[in-house]
């Protein structure tokens, strides 16, 4: 009899992420019995969390040395629920010929990282710790494999999915660095409603409602103030909006403060929020067509 197997995705990302090496179980709320079991591994450099030798004081160089070798750390993120191995196979193969269902799948695989490292982040009170975006993993695969197989690094068979492709025109790529030759020179400012508006997005992309509540509520106030006077034409019927909102997401964010949104109350949240982008976004065109 065939042994059932694990589905896994496995990313690959570059330095060190902080975190030792081992197995960390990661369990659903009170409401949900999920489990999933991160595996984390360094390949290339030291592990993090072994003592190196430090030096006591700066040493001169004569020359210019070759760069660091660059770890690898390798996150494998297993959820516990097993499967024949050959009803994995076709849903790998249906998985491999569909991109969105790969995309969707190399997502839930994020979210699930991303709730270690923030774990790992509160557990070590570190400020600057960051998520692990998208576009962070030198490759990303997908696939299945018995426990043995993936508790040793193995895996049965998978895929490589690459990074989802954006057609961009010359001049939308060429934006992004016109604003910042824009910040570094002094001739523009970072707004605060910008900073809170993205940190807004990253708690909502990965399921975390409540916080993404909070942030917006300081985020819209934030524009609302610095915004009416040069938000640029064409932004009045999105402000107008904004404002009708503010009470509403003054009130979600008193609740988001005391328990869990419901999906009404992080549907509002994700409207508001993207308005909130759309107005920053035109702005923005409307600066680079002047």
């Amino acid at each position: 009899m065939s042994q059932d197997c694990f589905r896994f995705v496995q990313m690959d990302v570059p330095g060190r992420i902080g975190i030792d090496e081992g197995r960390y179980l990661l369990r659903g709320s009170e409401n949900e019995e999920d489990e999933t079991v991160v595996v984390v591994q360094t390949f290339g450099a030291e592990p993090a969390g072994r003592p190196r030798r430090r030096r006591r004081r700066p040493s001169p160089v004569d020359l210019p040395e070759p760069p660091t070798e660059v770890p690898v750390t390798r996150l494998t993120v297993i959820p516990a629920d097993e499967g024949a191995p050959e009803d994995l196979e076709r849903e790998l193969d249906s998985l491999a010929r569909d991109g969105d269902a790969a995309e969707a799948a190399v997502l839930d695989g994020l979210r699930v990282a991303n709730r270690l490292m923030r774990a790992h982040r509160i557990a070590t009170q570190d400020p600057y710790g960051h998520e692990i975006a998208r576009s962070a993993p030198a490759a990303i695969r997908v696939g299945f494999g018995t426990g043995g197989e993936l508790a040793d690094g193995r895996w049965t068979r998978a895929v490589d999915i690459p990074a989802p492709e954006r057609r961009r025109r010359r001049t939308e790529a060429l934006r992004p660095q016109e604003r910042l030759a824009e910040l570094l020179a002094g001739r523009e400012a970072i707004d605060v409603c910008e900073m809170l508006l993205l940190r807004a997005r990253a708690d909502l992309d990965l399921g975390r409602p409540r916080e993404a509540a909070l942030q917006l509520a300081s985020g819209l106030d934030a524009l609302l103030a610095e915004l009416p006077e040069r938000g640029g034409a064409g932004q009045e019927q999105d402000l107008a909006s904004l404002q009708e909102r503010a009470g509403s997401m003054s009130r979600l964010s008193a609740g988001a403060v005391r328990g869990q949104l419901d999906a009404e109350e992080t549907e509002q949240v994700a409207e508001t929020l993207a308005i909130c982008e759309r107005v920053l976004r035109r702005r923005q065109a409307l600066r680079d067509s002047a």
